[in-house]
């Protein structure tokens, strides 16, 4: 049996990789905190992160692990939510690493999600895997996260991180939020409009790590997003193309930093901030990209 642990596997990523994987044969065993509806027929584990529970015994024999853990940063950034945002990540992936020294027939590979929010917000620069990391909250945290990793994967397990940009998909994430907006009126650019929006299809993030754990050429450290990242401005232009909708009024910097802490309480940063990047390494390992370009990857999910 080729069982693929998915940890924090019960949120928007971790259900559509695990649909992703078992479509190709394998079977997927969802790790989280919360169990998932039950309408979702994977086996699950309840875990709470941070703990040594029943899930260790699945990693004998297991195909491999992927690693998804971590607290939504769709959150005000409070000085209580800051840490739990990076202990959620560093303790679980000690965690994981400490229970696979102690599996007799441990995974051949371990794929560790981390962000590409780790290069910081430059306004016009087009990162890759050779770039500087930035400055801040979460380049801090994405540093943290991945020196953890790095610390945790044993000698004798192959190890692939991935620097993941906004995902887009049907069942979650960011894009759902974003078509809410824009039908209320509100899609125009957001802030100056000219922050980068760097994003994959689920589908070609679901393929990336599947054909991570497959291949054994992915290893290291890659950035997982498409090869053409857009504007705020363009992403919510091809958004209101594609949704039918002629005008959509731009939301000012001050509107939005007021709007984002009173009514969806989150971090207006979020929105006003942003990067571009994409991958030098998957374009040269050979890696295909089914939605390279937006329109395309908007077309086919709404």
């Amino acid at each position: 049996m080729s069982k693929v642990l998915i940890f924090g596997g019960t949120g928007f990523i971790g259900l559509s990789l695990a649909n992703h994987l078992k479509e190709k044969g394998l079977v997927p065993i969802l790790i989280a905190r919360h169990k998932p509806d039950p309408s979702i027929k994977h086996e699950f584990r309840e875990w709470d992160a941070v703990s040594l529970e029943e899930w260790v015994e699945d990693l004998n024999n297991a195909k491999a692990i992927v690693n998804l853990t971590g607290k939504t940063v769709d959150c005000i950034k409070t000085p209580e939510n800051c840490d739990v945002i990076l202990r959620s990540r560093v303790d679980s992936t000690k965690i994981i690493g400490e229970a696979i020294r102690k599996t007799e027939h441990p995974p051949k590979v371990w794929v560790q999600m981390s962000t590409a929010h780790i290069y910081g917000d430059p306004p016009s620069q087009v990162c890759t895997e050779s770039s500087s990391t930035g400055y801040g909250l979460a380049p801090f945290v994405g540093k943290a996260w991945e020196k953890a990793f790095l610390h945790a994967l044993p000698k004798n397990i192959r190890g692939v991180r991935l620097r993941t940009s906004f995902v887009i998909g049907r069942n979650g994430g960011a894009l759902k939020s974003l078509k809410q907006i824009a039908k209320l009126g509100l899609g125009g650019k957001v802030g100056t409009g000219r922050q980068g929006m760097s994003w994959i299809h689920e589908y070609d993030m679901n393929e990336l790590i599947y054909q991570s754990i497959s291949n054994e050429k992915y290893t290291g450290m890659y950035i997982a997003s498409a090869p053409n990242p857009v504007s705020n401005t363009e992403f919510m232009k091809l958004l209101r193309k594609k949704l039918g909708l002629s005008i959509g009024l731009s939301a000012p910097e001050f509107m939005v930093r007021l709007g984002a802490k009173l009514i969806f309480k989150t971090d207006p940063e979020l929105a006003l901030y942003g990067r571009y990047v994409k991958s030098e390494k998957l374009q040269s390992e050979g890696f295909i990209f089914k939605f390279p370009e937006l329109e395309k990857a908007l077309n086919d999910l709404l």
